[in-house]
């Protein structure tokens, strides 16, 4: 198994050329394709506009999408364009309003075998960035890989990976779809934060896990970490510096409100500070 079809999705011209170009030398190694999508986002909130400005408001907002829409597409065609010709790839463009951003990535993104997303906190980022971030994951239920601003082009390696273990079924779902990784890397630490006394994994936290992964060929250990500090993403951040990891894997959680899937604090937490890329899964 490997990722044969690869889809990143730009929101911001800054960011969608270096995004791109990882993404590229991602599919490349998996030797697949390499779908990139241009997205102009439609902020209009008529319900809040006075009276009669509403043709106006929604004239000038649908253009400025559409030149939004131009621009990532150009940055990304640019990316393509200095990738080894060996790239197999396509771009396309769609303007969408804020509040339809979930049906139209999950309309992309349900094809796709991973995708590849900017980090969605931070300097100059939207609300569309953390919605495009969760229609992927919640709603088109496929991998997502969250790169951080500093991560270097040619950098989304995996030789190094941190598999975040807590014998839930997001775990598990994002273990088996990050498999392909797990088994090319150099090795593979489950990381176990303060296993439960009275869990089914009492007495062998992750054991189970790593048995499986062996089988699988992958070059797996167990790592067991007390909590020794507030959250469970920073003992996951120091266990990251500790192994000087390139690569974590976990699952994604979330929880409703107002109907819509919004990420879950420990997954938040975890996206704010990382400093490598994040294999997500719901």
């Amino acid at each position: 198994m490997a990722y044969k079809s690869v889809l990143t999705i730009g929101t911001s011209a800054e960011s969608a050329k270096r995004v791109f170009a990882a993404a590229a030398k991602f599919a490349m190694a998996q030797d697949g394709h390499l779908d990139g999508l241009a997205l102009g986002v439609d902020r209009t909130q008529l319900g809040y506009s006075y009276v009669g400005a509403g043709a106006v408001l929604t004239q000038m907002t649908q253009e400025r999408a559409e030149a939004d829409a131009k621009a990532v597409e150009a940055a990304m065609t640019a990316a393509a364009a200095e990738a080894p010709e060996s790239l197999r790839w396509s771009v396309e463009s769609a303007v969408t309003m804020i509040g339809s951003i979930a049906d139209l990535v999950a309309a992309r993104a349900r094809f796709a075998d991973l995708v590849v997303l900017q980090k969605p906190y931070g300097e100059q980022r939207f609300i569309e960035d953390e919605a495009v971030v969760e229609a992927a994951l919640f709603e088109a239920q496929v991998p997502v890989m969250i790169l951080p601003d500093t991560l270097a082009a040619d950098k989304i390696e995996g030789r190094r990976v941190i598999l975040a273990w807590n014998q839930g079924r997001e775990a598990m779902t994002a273990t088996r779809l990050a498999l392909p990784m797990l088994q090319a890397a150099e090795r593979v630490t489950i990381t176990v934060v303060d296993p439960p006394a009275h869990g089914p994994e009492r007495s062998d936290p992750g054991g189970a896990l790593c048995q499986m992964l062996v089988r699988h060929g992958v070059r797996a250990e167990v790592s067991v970490l007390a909590r020794t500090m507030p959250r469970v993403s920073d003992v996951l951040q120091r266990q990251i510096t500790d192994l000087d990891a390139d690569l974590l894997v976990m699952g994604a959680y979330g929880h409703s409100r107002l109907r819509e899937a919004v990420l879950g604090g420990a997954t938040r937490h975890m996206l704010e500070q990382a400093k490598i890329p994040v294999l997500m899964a719901h």
